[in-house]
């Protein structure tokens, strides 16, 4: 099994990339038959930015992607405090609006982007994760899509960073206990 080292911290492989693209693939298939008029991504950044790259590369219809950018991690943990670092810039009104998140895991960063994008009245908002954590998820939001339904431990690569290292990793690791 292959390991990595970050920081003071080892992870061990989790999810191939090859598993990550074929699941990629299957969500932007699903989110197809929803659409019904040309719809808007937004791409979470920076954590979101290959899942949206490879989601857009699959997605065969018409489409518009804009991005946002919170931040709400220190070190492993989610601090509860999400601060908004890039906001959409799209005009959002009146459209299907679907975030594109890389990983919903206590649900405090999804609460707030979809506060921040209610008050532009999108037709609706749905969303698609790449990486669920159904055991951290504190909130009421429904998650309409979701690729991999994981444990309630810190993984990184495939855009997820673990204090900005690990994002260029192809395959997921998590952290090796």
């Amino acid at each position: 099994m292959k390991e990595v080292r970050l920081h003071d911290k080892t992870f061990v492989e989790f999810i191939s990339h090859e598993e990550i693209l074929q699941t990629v693939r299957k969500l932007a298939a699903e989110v197809e038959q929803d659409v019904e008029d040309i719809p808007v991504f937004i791409i979470t950044l920076k954590g979101g930015f290959m899942f949206g790259s490879d989601f857009a590369k699959a997605f065969t219809k018409p489409a518009v992607f804009d991005f946002i950018r919170l931040k709400s991690y220190r070190d492993t943990e989610s601090t509860g405090d999400v601060q908004v670092l890039v906001d959409v810039t799209e005009d959002i009104e009146n459209k299907e609006v679907y975030v594109l998140e890389d990983i919903v895991d206590t649900g405090n960063t999804l609460e707030k982007i979809i506060g921040l994008l209610k008050e532009k009245k999108p037709k609706f908002i749905k969303i698609v994760t790449l990486f669920y954590k159904p055991d951290a998820y504190e909130k009421a939001y429904p998650i309409d899509f979701s690729g991999f339904e994981i444990p309630k431990k810190f993984i990184v690569g495939y855009g997820l960073d673990y204090n900005e290292k690990g994002r260029n990793l192809k395959d997921v690791y998590q952290l090796k206990m």
